[in-house]
């Protein structure tokens, strides 16, 4: 079955255009880093086959946090993607479409302008999903990370644009999940508004944030977490940083398991870099330049968290290039009902 998911966020629309199989879970060869390391996480193939797999920055959620509304610039910008997302649909023959919105368009009052532009261009409606099963599909798109060990306590960590998703579960499924109000794009503009940001500016966002992590911590026991997955933009980007990497490599990027020190070092490094220092950073998108730096510190202060609560049992954390994309067109797979592309 050739099926296509659509992820649109506050900050960019992704799109996956897969073959689904039903081959067995495998283990992929050793990898290390570009400088000899072994990446220790050990990664199984996906019962997805790529065919397209494209990313395209809108800022849908530009200032939404502040208006609570799409303005007319971002709206054209993820028309114009949207357009491009369905003529590659069309060429490669796609049987079944799920086009999936997020946190933005969960806090947009004009989302009625956006859903019935994106129904005209692709002829599938646009589902605006729950913070819950927004974490559920994150989930389910990372389980290619997920320990055999049905003992071992995962905690997902999806760090978007303008929300951030916690499941805690295992390799039986996921037990607990939140989605709470945070974000690069989100904090960037709530807080970040020096370049580099000011001592003060940083501090507001650690306090948000702490404070967010605080609400999570009563939903779920963060303090059985055993082991740490990141997945979205911002972690695989601060990965490409504390790699070392010359260029933006998924397949050095998925499962690479990073020492909790070396990713703060990377927070500290890109929190502090000007955007021009960021610009220039080989691995670094470009619609990612101005808001990295808040999405580095959030995904530094959730790390530096759950090390706190766990007594320090937690001293890595694992990158995942699968994520919420994935786990759409996994959910096409399994029974649900698909809506086809008009």
């Amino acid at each position: 079955m050739r099926v296509a998911a659509i992820d649109c966020g506050t900050n960019s629309i992704r799109l996956l255009i897969a073959d689904v199989g039903r081959r067995p879970a495998e283990e992929r060869p050793e990898r290390h880093d570009p400088y000899g390391h072994r990446l220790g996480c050990p990664v199984r193939t996906s019962p997805l086959t790529d065919v397209v797999r494209q990313m395209i920055v809108v800022r849908l959620g530009e200032d939404v946090d502040s208006t609570g509304r799409f303005s007319e610039a971002a709206l054209e910008r993820t028309f114009a993607a949207v357009d491009q997302y369905a003529a590659l649909i069309r060429r490669h023959d796609v049987e079944a479409v799920r086009f999936v919105a997020t946190s933005a368009t969960r806090d947009a009052a004009n989302r009625d302008v956006f859903i019935r532009g994106v129904e005209e261009r692709l002829g599938v409606e646009p589902e605006v999903i729950r913070g819950s099963e927004e974490a559920g599909l994150s989930f389910t798109g990372a389980s290619s990370l997920l320990d055999a060990d049905p003992e071992r306590k995962v905690l997902v960590v999806d760090l978007g644009g303008g929300s951030t998703e916690f499941v805690l579960g295992t390799s039986d499924g996921m037990t607990h999940s939140i989605s709470t109000d945070m974000g690069c794009v989100r904090f960037t503009e709530r807080h970040l508004h020096s370049d580099p940001p000011r001592e003060t500016e940083t501090s507001m966002a650690s306090f948000e944030t702490l404070s967010f992590l605080e609400d999570v911590s009563q939903v779920m026991p963060l303090d059985e977490t055993d082991v740490v997955i990141g997945v979205a933009g911002t972690v695989t980007t601060v990965t490409a940083h504390a790699l070392g990497l010359e260029d933006y490599d998924p397949d050095l990027i998925h499962g690479a398991e990073i020492g909790l020190d070396q990713y703060q070092q990377s927070v500290d490094q890109l929190l502090t870099a000007s955007r021009d220092e960021r610009a220039h950073m080989p691995f670094m998108h470009p619609g990612r330049v101005d808001v990295i730096g808040a999405g580095a510190l959030i995904w530094g202060t959730i790390l530096d968290y759950v090390n706190t609560v766990t007594d320090g049992r937690v001293t890595s954390a694992v990158a995942s290039e699968h994520d919420i994309l994935d786990g759409i067109a996994l959910s096409l797979a399994a029974g649900r009902e698909p809506q086809i592309a008009g």
